[in-house]
């Protein structure tokens, strides 16, 4: 059996190793002064963040979450509310897009680019949806920051100053 402290690093290491992949993603749709997402752009952006997402979450659900209740108290309630809050906020963007996906697939947009769409124009709530996933994805990104400086606190103080 793996000891804690050998757990932790594991943990440490695959959340640390999930910013490249968010870090390229978001470069990938906002890089290279991009004006329109096409279908190959999106699936590509999904295809990098995906693992992010995945290497970030497997530690989180296995080995952190579990462990929440024996240790609750102080900076490890602080980085547990700050990693909620992010996932809560990727879950509000996701209600965004969700609806940006069904709404530019119906007008055909992934497949015929036309630069001269305003996207606003395809549904009546379109801003409301867009506005929904550029808080989700700022507050994600802004909150899994400070719950990765708080986690890295933890780490620190308890299995490297220990």
């Amino acid at each position: 059996m793996l000891s804690d402290g050998t757990v932790a690093t594991i943990a440490a290491g695959m959340v640390t190793a999930s910013l490249p992949f968010y870090l390229y993603g978001a470069w990938i749709m906002v890089g290279r002064e991009r004006s329109h997402v096409t279908w190959d752009l999106l699936v590509r952006h999904l295809k990098v963040i995906l693992p992010g997402l995945v290497l970030n979450t497997i530690p989180v659900v296995f080995w952190m979450a579990p462990r929440l209740l024996d240790q609750f108290g102080g900076i490890t309630a602080l980085h547990a509310f700050l990693g909620l809050q992010a996932y809560a906020l990727l879950a509000f963007g996701l209600t965004g897009i969700v609806r940006i996906f069904q709404v530019k697939r119906d007008a055909d947009l992934y497949d015929v680019e036309d630069p001269d769409t305003d996207l606003n124009d395809l549904h009546e709530n379109m801003a409301a949806w867009r506005g929904r996933l550029r808080i989700g994805v700022f507050g994600y990104v802004l909150f899994w920051f400070l719950a990765y400086a708080v986690g890295l606190y933890r780490y620190y103080g308890q299995y490297i100053a220990a």
